[in-house]
């Protein structure tokens, strides 16, 4: 594999960060600029980006909460995010079209479950399409079945990762 880096995002990866999200999500699901920089400024701990020979390509970020119901539109804005929550929350985990296939989500998702581990959090959370269920169960995560989230007009998936017994 060529130069691979995974590294906490700061704010000159602000358009990268943007610009992987409108490239991989439709208009009604990614997320805002200013979305991305809340993150990036409130919680750098759940902000991960990987970077590909000096290119920003690919990103998980995420909330920190003590709730177990995620569907909430506003925490997405990081409304109620608590960074010493037992749940951290991925928002979103992406890459650019023309990067993946090489490893690079599995990559982030696995230093960012170590990262979560390093934190003392309790369980990883997400909500993913269907299609999307089986790639996060090779990493351990179960599906929770059909989440009440309506986000975007679509149909999500509740997922969480268990990592304290």
């Amino acid at each position: 594999m060529k130069a691979l880096t995974i590294r906490h995002a700061d704010m000159d990866d602000l358009t990268a960060c943007h610009t992987i999200e409108a490239n991989c999500f439709p208009p009604a699901e990614a997320a805002w600029a200013s979305s991305l920089r809340n993150r990036i400024e409130i919680y750098p701990e759940g902000f991960l980006v990987a970077e590909w020979e000096g290119k920003v390509v690919g990103q998980v970020n995420a909330g920190s909460t003590d709730k177990d119901d995620i569907t909430d539109e506003e925490f997405k804005q990081l409304i109620g995010h608590d960074p010493d929550g037992r749940n951290i929350v991925i928002f979103s985990l992406s890459v650019l079209p023309a990067f993946r296939q090489r490893g690079i989500a599995g990559t982030l998702l696995t230093n960012f479950i170590g990262h979560a581990r390093d934190m003392g959090k309790s369980a990883i959370k997400l909500l993913c399409k269907e299609p999307l269920t089986a790639f996060y169960a090779r990493f351990g995560f179960t599906d929770d079945g059909p989440s009440r989230s309506t986000h975007g007009g679509a149909v999500w998936h509740a997922m969480t990762l268990v990592l304290t017994d």
